[in-house]
């Protein structure tokens, strides 16, 4: 999220809006925080999910009320987060035209404040005719702060990696190949360690009297699944990495994965509060990973 100090748009009163900044709400670049795919996250703004996606200018009245004003012109908040991601001005000034709607509130944290008006505060009852937006808790482990932490992973991919030893994927000898039904143990040991109990004999299913998955390999079943049923939009989201390789991020009820293509992938659990569980190449995630691309969302 970028943003800056000096620029103020109209909102439809006339009122002046300090900007601060400004994100995009695209199937292909949304904040997470907001939902597990595009739709949700419009949803929790109170927004139809439109195929080209919103821009979220992010401000203060002269009163220093926080608003989060929508727009359609989604190009010119493109072109403003990317001069801003280059330390360069740019006057990021929206014309009543393309303005769908002015939220009060901020659905997500910001840490500036405009110069020369009140601290941020949350507009008044009988003027923001609705509860304002405010972001997420961050106290306490769940959906939000699991997206997050996927996201975090993402950008700093070579920090994450960089902590795991290859060794931690061997798999035994005695071990055999992987199954390949969808519920496999892909990657190695580090897979089969997370997320609840593997079970015995009482505890399998009815059909088969397969122990239950665990949570990572019941996360890898779920992906496979969007593979053959394609889930809501902006569910799997697929991002620039080096050399010829791809970032993918996807998320299901209850879980994240990061990985990249050429590499490993990571998840992260709602039931693990805090951990992040490595899950190794192994003989099916490269295809798995390869089917997901394919599928997935990409920025303009």
């Amino acid at each position: 999220m970028a943003g800056t100090q000096d620029e103020t748009v109209a909102t439809g009163d006339d009122d002046a809006l300090y900007v601060l900044t400004a994100v995009l709400l695209t199937p292909a670049q949304f904040p997470s925080v907001l939902g597990d795919d595009y739709p949700e996250a419009c949803a929790a703004l109170g927004l139809a999910p439109l195929a080209d996606g919103y821009g979220l200018v992010l401000g203060q009245d002269g009163d220093g009320a926080r608003w989060t004003v929508v727009i359609d012109d989604v190009s010119l908040v493109a072109v403003a987060i990317a001069s801003w991601d280059c330390g360069m001005e740019y006057d990021l000034s929206p014309d009543d035209r393309s303005m769908v709607a002015a939220l009060p509130g901020w659905p997500l944290a910001v840490a500036v404040a405009a110069p020369g008006v009140p601290a941020p505060h949350d507009p008044a009852p009988e003027i923001a005719e609705q509860a304002p937006l405010c972001p997420p808790d961050a106290s306490a482990w769940g959906a939000a702060q699991r997206r997050l932490g996927a996201d975090e992973i993402a950008l700093q991919w070579a920090a994450w990696r960089e902590q795991i030893d290859e060794t931690e994927f061997a798999v035994s000898p005695d071990e055999g190949p992987a199954p390949s039904d969808g519920t496999a143990r892909t990657g190695g040991d580090r897979a089969d360690e997370d997320g609840g109990d593997p079970g015995d004999g009482d505890g399998g299913d009815r059909d088969g009297g397969r122990a239950p998955l665990t949570g990572v390999q019941r996360v890898l079943s779920e992906a496979h699944s969007y593979v053959d049923a394609p889930p809501p939009l902006g569910r799997v989201r697929s991002s620039f990495a080096p050399g010829d390789a791809r970032t993918l991020r996807a998320d299901g009820p209850g879980w994240s994965l990061v990985a990249r293509t050429d590499d490993i992938a990571f998840v992260l659990l709602d039931e693990k509060p805090g951990e992040i569980l490595p899950v190794g190449r192994g003989p099916e995630l490269p295809g798995l990973l390869e089917a997901l691309d394919k599928m997935a969302v990409r920025p303009n």
